[in-house]
């Protein structure tokens, strides 16, 4: 912990330097999982990228001590040996626990545990003036939940205290087809009434097509079952995988559609391919797609090099990127939207239960949809893939990611801001809880620093003014949009290494 304590102190010290002038910052922590473009600047940022370490594992209350950029698969990695996992364990290998604190993060367990922050007892949090304080249920609890889900707009979170559960070797996987939209929510409140039930979501291969699929922690491989892992490059991805599955591979065998997962691949089953975003990449370089290509491209399939190849190649901005949930009553009215308005599939389904375990446990921003009257559950959609022939320009793509926001508002759902948000800022205030956050900033003396809005936001305005305004930047907006130019590019960055999130530094 001196080591922790002597890192935090300087975090601090640079807080304060800020908090003296009264200039806001962004915290650095060395990589992202957002899709929005990042805008750091070396002489406004808080660096926390060293705060990297798990410090502890107590078996006898099963409680983690760990930094906030220790990413799943090292969490994973050192509770697993002690037979303990996070309750909630996010898909990619890199997400982060303070990114999942501080985000919106959740997965196929949030049915039964909620999102990832429900189950943080305790988060250090340098606050905007740069005092150290620590928020947990018994002190300060109003920081602890409003912190969540506030993207480090209320300080820098340094260290979380997390909940563990206990965990197995392997995860029996079961897969339900899907054969009707109208079928999905009945087939959900099944599975979660069964409480050997440890994990379920769900994929939609068209508005009629579908699977869901559940999982259950097991000590051995499950007898008569094949034991099939989705990590190693020869394994399947795991999208494709599934949709063989229901539709009755090996020649129609009839043999039931269960497989015996080591709990590593099950956890981590997405992150080869992205869920299937890597199969674009297939497409925009017109590279046959089969399992021999995706075995030798196998490196640049995984998510940690995936993402630096979409914040260099600026793709996330042709591509529709949004993670959405709406009540189960307004389910089938989505899907009939989305296949009509956007015709992406597949679609990601995860049930999230609202509250998760704990009752006193609102959710920062989101906190009014845990309320009391507010459903207890609602259906996340994954809406991931290219915007296609229906966004033209700039204007048509922003206009049909307005659509979606709209469509998600208006059915009572809410929208995940780790990618592109086009609300106006009325729109964004009027859907999220704008007097009990500003109440918190108030309190913990955050009122200088960019407000969640001012992060998330895309400003369209400002963004034409600039391209308008230059030579350089519209010709740097043309090359861009030249086939295969800005993806040549993504794949070189990532080959020759280097930060993808910080500017150059400038050179004398």
């Amino acid at each position: 912990m001196e080591a922790h304590d002597r890192a935090v102190q300087n975090i601090a010290a640079a807080v304060r330097g800020f908090y003296g002038r009264k200039v806001g910052y962004r915290i650095y922590h060395g990589s992202t999982n957002s899709t929005r473009a990042a805008a750091f600047q070396r002489d406004r940022m808080v660096d926390t990228s060293g705060l990297s370490h798990v410090l502890s594992i107590d078996t006898a209350t099963r409680t983690a001590i760990v930094e906030p950029n220790v990413p799943m698969d090292k969490l994973v990695e050192a509770t697993l040996p002690h037979g303990l996992v996070p309750p909630v364990v996010m898909e990619f290998p890199g997400i982060t626990a303070g990114g999942g604190y501080s985000g919106t993060s959740a997965e196929s367990s949030s049915f039964r545990h909620g999102f990832f922050d429900r189950n943080v007892n305790m988060v250090e949090i340098v606050l905007a003036n740069g005092e150290i304080v620590r928020a947990s249920r018994e002190d300060k609890t109003d920081l602890l939940h409003g912190a969540a889900s506030s993207f480090g707009t209320l300080g820098v979170v340094t260290l979380l205290e997390l909940q563990l559960v206990p965990a197995t070797a392997y995860v029996e996987v079961t897969y339900h087809p899907i054969t009707r939209a109208d079928e999905i929510v009945s087939k959900i409140e099944a599975l979660t009434a069964d409480l050997t039930n440890d994990y379920l979501d769900g994929i939609m291969f068209s508005k009629e097509r579908g699977v869901l699929v559940s999982g259950r922690l097991v000590d051995s491989p499950t007898p008569g079952t094949k034991v099939q892992g989705f990590t190693a490059p020869k394994d399947p991805w795991f999208y494709l995988h599934a949709q063989k599955r229901i539709a009755g591979a090996n020649g129609g065998s009839s043999s039931p559609l269960v497989d015996t997962v080591p709990i590593t691949d099950y956890l981590f089953r997405y992150d080869r391919g992205g869920f299937w975003v890597g199969a674009y990449a297939f497409r925009y370089f017109i590279t046959p797609f089969n399992r021999i290509t995706r075995y030798l491209l196998d490196y640049f399939m995984h998510t940690r090099v995936m993402y630096h190849a979409l914040h260099r190649s600026g793709h996330s901005n042709i591509y529709v990127i949004q993670d959405v949930a709406v009540p189960y009553n307004a389910a089938v009215d989505f899907i009939s939207f989305l296949d009509r308005d956007f015709a992406i599939y597949p679609l990601w389904l995860c049930p999230l239960k609202m509250k998760g375990n704990r009752l006193d446990s609102p959710h920062g921003l989101l906190a009014e949809v845990s309320a009391k009257g507010s459903p207890e559950y609602l259906l996340n959609f994954g809406v991931w893939g290219p915007a296609g022939a229906k966004a033209k320009n700039v204007q048509t793509f922003v206009e049909m990611n307005r659509r979606l926001e709209h469509k998600v508002d208006s059915l009572g759902g809410k929208k995940w801001l780790y990618a592109q948000t086009y609300y106006t800022e009325d729109e964004f205030w009027n859907i999220y809880s704008k007097r009990e956050y500003d109440t918190l900033r108030e309190k913990y003396h955050a009122g200088y620093l960019p407000s969640v809005y001012d992060k998330v936001k895309t400003d369209l305005v400002a963004e034409q003014k600039r391209i308008q305004a230059s030579w350089t930047a519209w010709l740097n907006a043309v090359f861009w949009s030249i086939w295969p130019l800005s993806g040549l590019y993504g794949v070189l960055a990532v080959l020759f290494g280097g930060d993808y999130l910080l500017p150059k530094r400038k050179t004398k």
